[in-house]
């Protein structure tokens, strides 16, 4: 048997047809007899942040179904979060905090649009439906900034509705403010992504334009089909764990792909409504979304 410290390098991508796809952390990318051989990988850093721009009901008629009603390891789930129950040991559930400014400061109507931009800035963003807008960098982009670099892609942001950067919105506030909680600078906000599809080929896809998007999807083929090749070879030189662990990452990509393919074969089969159609991909029902 032969021990070598050669290993295949942790960014390894399958390349094929203009297609560029990131594969799974692998046994066959440890060094052997190395420390990092000798002790569990460190998985990379994640942090996400959800959003909720109508609240949660935490006084439905006197009744609070987001707040548990004690406190301490042992505290009793309230109706929205008792899906979480199995992750006791894994969260906290923190109340009483207060954003100051996201209040109105003088300067009038405008609250939903003020707790849109303030929530993750911690700014008083500047009243403006022109292009002067003001607000902070985000505390998911001071993240991204640090952890970032070491991923594909430094952060994602996404939404259930369209995105809106121009216009005026809420009371005299630009829709920017209102529709995206990231801002990489105090005057820079990030647009997010409705698109179950266009956010699946910007993690897996080669990220080209709309019009080759739509070619692809007339063509219907697979992300994975395109770097088949590749894929042949890389299996042969990978030993037993990496095929199982590579051939399961595979296949739930290739589930995520059918999902959205029969979500746009569902939407192409229904009239369009009279509003605007969002991007390509768009579940019919909300929840799908989702």
């Amino acid at each position: 048997m032969i021990i070598t410290k050669k290993a295949l390098p942790r960014r390894t991508f399958l390349r094929g047809m203009g297609v560029c796809l990131a594969l799974p952390l692998l046994d066959s990318m440890i060094p052997a007899l190395t420390a990092m051989a000798r002790t569990p990988a460190n998985p990379v850093f994640r942090y996400g942040f959800f959003y909720l721009p109508n609240g949660v009901a935490m006084n439905h008629t006197g009744v609070d179904f987001w707040k548990p009603t004690t406190i301490g390891a042992d505290f009793e789930f309230s109706r929205i979060l008792k899906p979480l129950e199995p992750f006791r040991d894994q969260l906290s559930v923190v109340s009483g905090l207060h954003h100051r400014s996201a209040e109105s400061l003088g300067d009038g109507n405008g609250d939903h649009t003020r707790g849109t931009g303030t929530w993750l800035t911690g700014a008083h963003i500047k009243r403006t439906e022109g292009s002067d807008l003001r607000a902070g960098i985000s505390a998911d982009q001071v993240i991204a900034q640090q952890f970032g670099k070491e991923t594909s892609l430094p952060s994602l942001e996404l939404a259930i509705l369209p995105n809106a950067v121009t216009g005026g919105c809420d009371t005299g506030y630009s829709c920017a403010y209102g529709t995206t909680v990231s801002w990489s600078s105090p005057t820079t906000p990030l647009p997010t992504q409705s698109s179950p599809r266009l956010v699946f080929e910007q993690l897996f896809g080669d990220g080209g334009p709309a019009s080759q998007q739509l070619a692809d999807l007339r063509r219907k083929n697979s992300i994975l089909d395109s770097a088949s090749d590749e894929l042949a070879g890389l299996q042969a030189k990978l030993g037993p764990s990496d095929r199982i662990k590579v051939s399961e990452y595979l296949d739930s990509l290739r589930e995520v792909e059918r999902r959205i393919q029969r979500a746009e074969v569902n939407n192409a089969q229904s009239p369009l409504p009279d509003y605007e159609r969002p991007g390509l991909g768009v579940p019919d029902r909300f929840d799908d979304h989702v």
